[in-house]
C-alpha cells in the first residue's frame, strides 16, 4: 500500500525525494564566500548547518501534511524518515567540524593548552585562554580532584571518563558541555595534565543523533576490518560481533550475538574448551594477552594471532572480554616455504664451502693433489678423508697428495685423522705424499708421536708433484 501511495501521489513523492536528498546533507552555498581564515571557515560551516536544520524542519512539516492521505490508506510512519534526516546530519556536523575542540589544564586548574576547536564552543581564543584558570574560562570545574585521583590508571592503558557540565561562553551564554578527559601522570604517579574533548551538549535530541552517527561510523569502520573483532560478556555470549569474525561461523552477525562458543564453534569440543578456558583467565588476570593460538580444523592446522583483552565498567570491575584475531595460516605457510627455501640455500651453501676447503684437483694422469689452508678440525678431518678417497676412486690415482703448507696447526685428533686417511688410500693401491710440513706442525707430529710409515714427506707441494710425476713415468716404462 506504501508503494502504490508513493506513485499515486507525486507531489507527495517529490517531498519524500527532497528530504532524501537533505540526508545527503549538501547544500549549494554559492552565497556564502569561501573565507580564507579559520573563523570564515567556521561561520561557513555553522551557516551550513543551521541551513541543513532549517530545511529538515521545513520539510518535515510539509511531508506531515501531505502523508495524511483518505481513510483505509497507509502511509510512512510520520518521523521516521525525519529521525533518519536528523542522525545523518548530526553525523555529518560532527565529521564536518574542522577540529575537536580539545583543553588541557594542570591540577590547580591552570589552562595549558586551548586550541580553535575550544575557541568555536567557549569564544576565548588559544592566547587568552592559555595561562589563565579553566573556571574563569568556563565557570565551571569539570573534573573535580576526587575524579582526578579516581582514573588512577596506566598511562598504556589508554582509557577515558567523561562528565557533563554545565558552563558559560565568553559572552555570557549558558553551554552544556560532556567532557571526555583522561588524566596524564608523570613517572611518579602524581597527575600532570587533564586533557579533555569536549563537545556541545546543549541539545540533547542532537547529542543523541550525533553519538549515534559516530556508532555507524566506527561500526562501519570495524566491519571492513579483516581481523575479527567481537566482545562477549560476563558469562562468555556475545554481545558484538564484526563480519569478519561472523564468516568464520558461516553465520549472519545477528545469528552470532546471544550465543556462546560452544553453540557456533566448528572446531572439536576439546579444542573449544580450551579457547574457553583461556578467555576465563583473561577475565580472572584481570590482564590482556597476546598469544600464537593454533587450532585443528579438521585435518588443517589454522593458525591464529590472538589478542583479547578484559573490559571493565567505571569501578574497575570486569563486565565483558574482547578479542581481536587475525587468522595468519597464510603467512605460517609463506614463512614454512620460505624457512624450507632458506634451508636449502643454507645445504647448496654449506657443499659449495666444503668443496672450497677441500679442493682435490687432478694435476696428471691418475695424480690428485688436495691443497688444505687453515685450521683443520675434527669436522673437517672427516671430510678430507671423504672428498680424498672419493676422488681417487673417481679418478683411479696412484698418487695422493696432501699438501699442508697453510696449516696452522694439528693436533692429535686431526693427525690421527690425517693417518687414517692416508691408510685408506693405501688400501686402495694408492701413494699418499704429504707436503708443506712447517717446523711447528712436524714438532707437533713427533711431540704426539705419530706414525707417519708408509706416507712419503716432502718439503714443497712442487717437490711432491715433481715426485708424483717421475712415479707416473716410471709405472708407464715398467708397462
Amino acid at each position: 500500500m506504501w508503494a502504490r501511495r508513493r506513485s499515486a501521489c507525486p507531489e507527495l513523492r517529490a517531498l519524500r525525494d527532497d528530504l532524501a536528498n537533505s540526508r545527503t546533507l549538501r547544500i549549494e552555498s554559492s552565497n556564502v564566500p569561501m573565507a580564507d581564515d579559520e573563523l570564515g571557515e567556521t561561520g561557513r560551516l555553522r551557516a551550513e548547518i543551521t541551513a541543513l536544520r532549517a530545511r529538515v524542519q521545513e520539510l518535515e512539516m510539509a511531508l506531515a501534511e501531505r502523508s495524511s492521505g483518505p481513510a483505509g490508506e497507509e502511509v510512512a510512519p510520520r518521523g521516521a524518515a525525519s529521525e533518519d534526516a536528523h542522525a545523518a546530519l548530526a553525523a555529518l556536523a560532527w565529521l564536518l567540524t574542522p577540529e575537536r575542540a580539545q583543553i588541557r589544564w594542570r591540577p590547580d586548574g591552570t589552562v595549558t593548552r586551548w586550541n580553535d576547536g575550544a575557541e568555536r564552543v567557549f569564544g576565548w581564543s588559544g592566547g587568552e585562554a592559555v595561562g589563565r584558570a579553566l573556571s574563569d574560562l568556563v565557570a565551571a570545574d569539570p573534573v573535580s580532584p576526587d575524579a582526578v585521583r579516581a582514573l588512577m590508571l596506566d598511562w598504556a592503558e589508554n582509557r577515558f571518563a567523561s562528565v557533563t557540565s554545565e558552563g558559560r561562553t565568553k559572552d555570557g551564554q549558558a553551554r552544556l558541555c560532556r567532557w571526555t578527559y583522561a588524566v596524564l601522570r608523570d613517572d611518579r604517579g602524581a597527575a600532570r595534565e587533564i586533557a579533555a574533548i569536549v563537545e556541545d551538549a546543549s541539545d540533547p535530541p542532537w547529542r543523541e543523533h550525533a553519538l549515534l552517527g559516530r556508532l555507524q561510523l566506527l561500526l562501519q569502520l570495524v566491519d571492513h576490518s579483516r581481523d575479527s573483532i567481537f566482545i562477549k560478556d560476563i558469562d562468555g555470549r556475545y554481545v558484538f560481533t564484526n563480519r569478519a569474525h561472523a564468516e568464520v561461523y558461516r553465520r549472519h552477525v545477528v545469528d552470532v550475538i546471544g550465543k556462546k562458543e560452544h553453540d557456533l564453534s566448528p572446531l572439536a569440543p576439546e579444542a573449544t574448551d580450551e579457547v574457553v578456558a583461556r578467555e576465563r583467565d583473561v577475565l580472572a588476570g584481570g590482564k590482556a594477552i597476546q598469544c600464537e593460538e593454533v587450532l585443528l580444523l579438521g585435518d588443517t592446522s589454522i593458525h591464529f594471532s590472538t589478542v583479547k583483552f578484559p573490559i571493565f565498567d567505571e569501578r574497575g570491575e570486569p563486565i565483558g572480554l574482547g578479542g581481536v584475531v587475525t587468522n595468519t595460516t597464510t603467512l605460517r605457510h609463506a614463512e614454512a616455504e620460505r624457512a624450507a627455501l632458506q634451508e636449502r640455500i643454507i645445504v647448496a651453501q654449506q657443499a659449495a664451502l666444503r668443496e672450497l676447503s677441500t679442493p682435490l684437483i687432478p694435476i696428471a694422469d691418475r695424480v690428485v693433489a688436495m691443497t688444505l689452508v687453515g685450521t683443520i678440525d675434527t669436522a673437517r678431518a672427516a671430510q678430507i678423508m671423504e672428498t680424498l678417497l672419493a676422488g681417487i676412486s673417481n679418478h683411479g690415482a696412484h698418487t695422493a697428495i696432501l699438501d699442508v703448507t697453510g696449516v696452522r696447526a694439528i693436533d692429535t685428533h686431526v693427525a690421527d685423522a690425517l693417518t687414517r686417511t692416508a691408510r685408506a688410500a693405501q688400501l686402495l693401491g694408492t701413494r699418499v705424499v704429504l707436503t708443506g710440513v712447517g717446523p711447528d706442525v712436524a714438532q707437533t707430529l713427533v711431540t704426539l708421536g705419530v706414525d707417519l710409515s708408509g706416507i712419503t714427506t716432502l718439503g714443497t707441494l712442487q717437490s711432491g708433484i715433481a715426485y708424483a710425476l717421475r712415479h707416473t713415468a716410471r709405472s708407464r716404462q715398467a708397462g
